[in-house]
């Protein structure tokens, strides 16, 4: 038996591996849109990266509602792209449906895993980067308050949310963490006003640094921490020029760089299908330290992280996984 599934794992990379030279890149974007300066425009420029060194040509698709979800993933391997990446854990029933259909197109999916022989998922370790910026945001704050708005109320956002307060806890364990999620609906991702008064409502209660983990709602966010005078911590894209001098930090997922590796591992015929889980160990996750908020980082405070950083890294520190048991601890 175990010969058999050794046989067919080896038939079917070589079967990808004969079409490695047909190349002709997809993505279906998550419903906060590409240019949402986070999550799917993170995904968006890896994928330009692709376009722009090779002169691919590349189709994308934006839905405008979860239906279309399932239409624009069929609608692109009929097209015969290839791969077809499908951005945010959202897609994952709609791409379990669209592989089955199509087996000898590779697709991919960020955020969620889907088990399919020809589906890569590309999963990260978020609490480890967001224990990170909470431990940024406790060295940070002068009030002892700091808060957590998040986007729609899942598993996911609350593994962020936990390794923020974790890493906040870390630093000073008497700090005080508030916490919002934005919507119970993929709407929640594309409504900055409502991250705005979320934020606003932390500021009042005390909080001096906001991490925003919402997709486009995060913009809110951040607009509200600059009026407040505030310190904003931005999310999966390196947010740090929207707002120089409020933008403590943000928590970067290389979702670009997923991307990218997923359409040049198609192309040179190495793409594997399977799970895919990047940390920081593995660079799939950082805190974000540039020209923009290189003066609201003092030495001391950089020297802490990164021994943080190092010690999460060797295992000295063990961040606690929310989505191990959907608890924080």
């Amino acid at each position: 038996m175990k010969r058999t599934l050794m046989a067919a794992a080896v038939a079917m990379t070589v079967s990808f591996g004969a079409q490695a030279a047909d190349v002709s890149p997809a993505v279906v974007y998550d419903m906060g849109g590409k240019f949402d300066k986070s999550f799917n425009e993170a995904v968006s420029k890896g994928v330009k990266r692709y376009a722009d060194e090779t002169g691919a040509e590349v189709k994308e698709f934006e839905p405008a509602n979860d239906s279309q979800i399932e239409q624009g993933l069929r609608r692109m391997a009929k097209r015969g792209s290839n791969p077809v990446i499908a951005v945010g854990f959202n897609q994952a029933h709609a791409l379990e449906k669209v592989a089955t259909e199509f087996p000898d197109t590779h697709f991919a999916i960020i955020d969620m895993v889907v088990d399919k022989p020809n589906v890569e998922s590309i999963v990260f370790k978020e609490h480890e980067g967001s224990f990170l910026v909470g431990a940024l945001a406790a060295m940070a704050s002068k009030t002892g308050k700091v808060g957590f708005v998040g986007g729609m109320d899942i598993g996911l956002i609350r593994k962020f949310e936990c390794g923020y307060e974790q890493g906040a806890k870390f630093v000073n364990p008497g700090i005080e963490v508030f916490q919002n999620m934005t919507g119970s609906t993929p709407a929640a991702w594309n409504n900055p006003g409502k991250g705005g008064e979320l934020a606003k409502s932390q500021f009042d209660r005390g909080a001096d640094v906001v991490f925003a983990a919402a997709g486009g709602t995060g913009i809110g966010v951040y607009q509200a921490a600059k009026d407040e005078g505030k310190y904003a911590i931005g999310v999966d894209s390196n947010q740090n020029y929207l707002h120089p001098g409020t933008m403590l930090t943000s928590m970067v997922k290389s979702v670009d760089v997923a991307a990218y590796n997923t359409i040049k591992e198609v192309a040179d015929g190495s793409w594997k299908p399977g799970v895919k889980v990047l940390g920081l160990a593995e660079n799939g996750v950082s805190w974000a330290y540039d020209e923009y908020n290189k003066d609201l980082v003092t030495a001391d405070m950089k020297a802490k992280m990164d021994s943080i950083q190092q010690d999460i890294i060797s295992g000295k520190i063990k961040v606690h996984d929310y989505m191990s048991n959907n608890a924080c601890e």
